[in-house]
């Protein structure tokens, strides 16, 4: 039996996909520590993990809004919220660990500080990566600008003293690069098919592709019209109110059946009064949806983009951030969807109407659904993170 500590940001669409990893685990007879936060308690424990909570350390949530908006766009802020986080964790977590002596620790990609534990604890290491792998031959998807190049370079400076602060406490760090990249010498479990990942022969054999991990649906939906196009930005950034008012405007007289998903800051009553094959509600169960649907318009978040291609369903794209847009070109590249290059009732119409009518892309997503059906799945991701245990 081993003992497994994992780590996750307070986020969906990374904690989602191990789930089933850890209720695999657990099911063979593993203990599971899950460090997360309060919000992710229920859907934690109810996988067979023992949930830890994170809420009183964390920086991340205490942001305001214009500092989350940073996030994506500022590296050394970034970084500085990173290891802020990762200090205020450092007695608590790095005690409990030392007394539990773990056989491996697996975190996800973005939570650094689990990495830095296992550097610091001498504790084997395995990276959960909910985006594509990166390295320099992948990484080309994801196109920098000049300005975001410079800006980078710039705030080096500051990020070397974010270092230094991790390697006062005692932390190996030699670089960010050491905390947000992994090598070809870390165990790294990637979500996503070998086919779906770019340049996914250029990594070494410590990746393990296991496809993406899709939950069961929790209820049903009725197909009311012959065409279903499904439309939601995901559970962040979904705050877009002229968007979904644009997109029933473009979609009221095709007859088709629609159903938003728009969040909870968006409130349903202000569309006013709606067709009849036009629905809107703050979430649905979007497995449910998808198991449906013809066509997904979406934010192109990779938990999204894989679930509607795990059901052969192609999309229309209108990415809002770099790693979005990483995804969105792939998509591209093997022709499963059209991206958005304007938001208007136009082009909306246009984009649905061209996928609807092209059978090519609903073909190419149906191609990527098999690669992603011959991964090994949780399984698989289970027995790389036991293989790793056996090894310490």
């Amino acid at each position: 039996m081993a003992k497994i500590v994992f780590f996750c940001i307070p986020a969906h669409g990374h904690t989602n996909p191990t789930l089933g990893v850890v209720r695999e685990l657990t099911a063979r007879g593993n203990q599971v520590w899950y460090y997360s936060y309060d919000l992710m308690r229920e859907k934690i424990e109810s996988a067979g993990a023992v949930f830890v909570s994170c809420d009183d350390y964390d920086m991340e949530q205490r942001l305001t809004p214009k500092d989350a908006v940073r996030l994506g766009k500022d590296m050394a802020f970034s970084i500085r919220i990173l290891v802020d986080t990762t200090l205020a964790l450092d007695d608590k977590v790095c005690a409990a660990v030392e007394r539990l002596r773990p056989d491996c620790i697996v975190a996800d990609s973005m939570a650094v500080w689990g990495k830095a534990v296992a550097m610091k604890l001498g504790i084997p290491f395995v990276s959960s990566t909910t985006t594509f792998a990166f390295n320099r031959y992948s990484a080309r998807i994801m196109k920098q600008s000049a300005g975001s190049m410079a800006g980078m370079l710039l705030s080096i400076p500051k990020i070397h003293k974010e270092i230094r602060r991790l390697q006062k406490k005692g932390y190996p760090v030699r670089s960010f690069l050491d905390l947000i990249q992994n090598d070809d010498h870390t165990h790294t479990i990637v979500y996503t098919s070998p086919a779906f990942q770019p340049c996914a022969d250029t990594f070494s054999d410590m990746y393990a592709f296991v496809g993406p991990s899709i939950r069961p649906a929790s209820g049903e939906i009725v197909k009311i019209r012959e065409k279903l196009i499904y439309i939601s930005m995901g559970t962040v950034n979904n705050d877009m109110l002229p968007l979904y008012r644009r997109c029933i405007a473009a979609l009221a007289r095709t007859g088709h059946q629609v159903i938003l998903s728009v969040g909870a800051l968006v409130p349903t009553d202000a569309f006013g009064d709606l067709p009849a094959h036009i629905e809107v509600f703050p979430q649905v169960d979007q497995i449910a949806v998808l198991q449906k649907a013809d066509v997904f318009l979406s934010h192109c978040g990779m938990n999204s983009v894989s679930e509607s291609l795990y059901y052969g369903v192609p999309l229309i794209m209108l990415p809002q951030t770099k790693e979005q847009e990483g995804v969105a070109e792939r998509v591209s590249q093997l022709g499963a969807g059209i991206r958005l290059k304007r938001s208007d009732e136009a082009a909306i119409l246009e984009a649905v109407q061209a996928v609807l009518a092209d059978d090519a892309f609903r073909k190419s997503a149906a191609a990527i659904a098999d690669g992603f059906r011959r991964c090994p799945g949780a399984g698989g991701a289970a027995d790389k993170i036991l293989q790793v245990c056996r090894k310490a």
